[in-house]
């Protein structure tokens, strides 16, 4: 599923939907969850999506070409008008609901629902096997989580069997989100009692899916799932390992910085289970003379005589000399820039594509295609969430300085104290 507007994202989906939102230097949120099927031996894979979606397209069209003898694909379906309507989709189950009729499926098959922007690392096919082993019609999966981090997920108790005997969506009301902790995980130390939450991927059996969508629910967590517990034998796939729900910018800054730990919660270097991308076709990456305090740099970057303090810079990242960077995810571009154009022996005074010398940045995510010129000062200090310049190319948000995609900000400019 990666059809919302993903509005708490905002800024990094201004020209691009949640899903294509570029991760770790060299990957988007949507190879997460692709990948993960195709670890778990699943390669028939539909995207659903709405939202400025040509970017995802282009991606996905890149990745993603399989051995057409092997029958496996990723296809996109887009919102569209039918006879039926003509209006966007209305949640996850009103865009699986308009799907069906390009799925060719049947009663007796299985459907694995995923979310287009997480982090997690997850074999799907040990959640359908215990879906099948226990003869569920709905399998949902959940992750153990502090109290303290689950008001804003949908919320289970399971009974025996790992069956679902009551679900809410997102309650705030601290009764209720209590009466949902189990048991087994209430804390007997100094540590945060724990519940259940849903991770937004469920399995349904083919014919438990139609009879779930004959109604007009819009979304699967909100309206579909809590309506089944009383009508269907639904299951709970217990997953206690790391997984990011990344929807606000703060949790996808911070999901980005935690790859630069010397042991990272999500580890990209697993062999086993790699995560799939467009062949690299860059160069490697030039550098300077350099200080580097746990960063990373993808291919293609050309880095100057600068300092770096836990960053992530992306593909064909650009950096002046003399800069300063502290905790800063960084993009990259899309294309390398040809020189500058020479009038008259004189330079244009068009800002390049990347970071000019002597610029500092702090605690900011600078976004593809970025120019920011020199002796820039960069940081979300004593500034309140919103614009910060007139011509909106610089936003703060969460405490987080985002430079927008294709963004400009010129020599000498000074947002926040550094």
């Amino acid at each position: 599923m990666g059809g919302g507007r993903g509005t708490r994202l905002y800024p990094l989906t201004k020209l691009r939907c949640k899903p294509a939102v570029p991760l770790a230097g060299k990957y988007r949120l949507v190879d997460i969850p692709i990948s993960n099927c195709i670890n778990s031996g699943y390669n028939r894979i539909y995207l659903l999506s709405q939202f400025n979606t040509a970017s995802l397209h282009r991606h996905v069209q890149d990745a993603y070409r399989f051995d057409r003898f092997g029958k496996g694909f990723v296809e996109i379906l887009s919102a569209e008008q039918t006879e039926h309507g003509d209006d966007w989709y209305q949640g996850t189950a009103d865009a699986v609901r308009r799907n069906l009729i390009h799925f060719g499926a049947d009663p007796n098959d299985v459907f694995v629902i995923l979310s287009g922007d997480q982090l997690y690392r997850m074999d799907f096919s040990k959640m359908v096997k215990d879906h099948l082993k226990r003869g569920a019609e709905v399998t949902v999966a959940a992750k153990p989580v502090p109290l303290s981090e689950a008001s804003g997920l949908g919320l289970l108790r399971i009974g025996e069997d790992s069956r679902i005997i009551d679900f809410v969506e997102k309650p705030s009301d601290p009764e209720v989100i209590g009466r949902l902790v189990p048991p087994e995980l209430k804390s007997s130390g100094q540590e945060e009692d724990r519940c259940l939450a849903s991770m937004g991927i469920y399995v349904f059996g083919g014919a438990s899916m139609f009879d779930a969508l004959e109604g007009d629910a819009a979304d699967f967590g909100k309206e579909i799932i809590p309506s089944l517990v009383e009508k269907k034998d639904i299951r709970c796939h217990v997953f206690d390992d790391y997984w990011e729900d990344i929807g606000t910018v703060r949790s996808f800054f911070e999901a980005n910085l935690q790859l630069t730990d010397d042991l990272p919660s999500f580890d990209f270097y697993e062999e086993g289970h790699p995560i799939y991308n467009y062949p690299d076709l860059l160069p490697t990456a030039k550098l300077g003379d350099c200080s580097l305090n746990r960063t990373t740099i993808a291919s293609g970057c050309m880095v100057g005589n600068s300092n770096f303090n836990r960053c992530m810079l992306g593909v064909r990242s650009i950096v002046g000399n003399g800069c300063s960077f502290d905790h800063v995810v960084m993009m990259g571009a899309d294309c390398y820039e040809s020189p500058e154009p020479k009038s008259k022996g004189k330079s244009t005074g068009l800002v390049p594509i990347g970071v000019g010398d002597g610029t500092r940045v702090e605690e900011a995510i600078i976004d593809k295609n970025a120019r920011i010129g020199r002796n820039v000062i960069l940081s979300p200090k004593g500034l309140s969430d919103g614009w910060a310049d007139e011509g909106q190319n610089v936003y703060v948000r969460d405490g987080i300085v985002v430079v927008v995609k294709n963004a400009l900000v010129e020599d000498g400019t000074k947002i926040g104290h550094s």
